[in-house]
């Protein structure tokens, strides 16, 4: 899950089925008691209808914990902070060694944890260009790229356009993907 309208979502899921979780967050579901297996089953196929998947394996959710951790941090952070460190925010959030959960989302994702994050962090570079509102390198600040020249290269490599012509560009709200879909 990845925005409020998805958490509302699963929520009204769960309480269809006549369960009421004390708690519903991005990735994650808190029961008072266990599931019965009819009622797991309904919920499954409940929650497949709209798009979610239930996740009810330990590596699945610690890989479903990694990218609400990266969402959450890229898109909904109002600035990533001045030198900080992604094995050192995943290590202290999730409690497990960096090397064992980069090598766990590779394995599972296919594709490596660091380039999963510059993907997420290209689709925020596209919706702070759509809404026109800060400069180029007031993005790469925020993003906490090193340069406007060091986000222009990337930017370039994963969509095949440049900053600008992506701005320029009539479709640019086409090229967004849902952040769920980043990968």
């Amino acid at each position: 899950m990845v925005c409020q309208r998805c958490v509302a979502a699963v929520r009204q899921e769960f309480e269809k089925v006549g369960l009421h979780p004390t708690q519903v967050a991005l990735g994650e579901v808190t029961l008072e008691s266990e599931l019965e297996d009819s009622t797991l089953v309904k919920l499954k196929s409940n929650l497949t209808a709209l798009g979610f998947e239930l996740i009810d394996d330990k590596k699945g959710r610690l890989i479903e914990a990694i990218k609400n951790l990266v969402i959450q941090r890229i898109h909904h952070t109002e600035r990533l902070h001045l030198k900080f460190n992604w094995s050192d925010i995943l290590n202290d959030e999730l409690k497990h060694d960096y090397n064992y959960l980069s090598s766990l989302f590779s394995s599972v994702e296919g594709m490596t944890l660091e380039h999963y994050i510059i993907l997420q962090k290209i689709e925020r570079v596209k919706e702070l260009l759509f809404y026109d509102e800060l400069t180029l390198g007031e993005i790469a600040d925020r993003l906490d790229y090193s340069s406007v020249a060091h986000l222009s290269s990337q930017f370039k490599k994963i969509t095949g356009l440049t900053p600008s012509e992506q701005k320029k560009s009539k479709t640019s709200t086409s090229q967004r993907r849902p952040l769920d879909s980043v990968g």
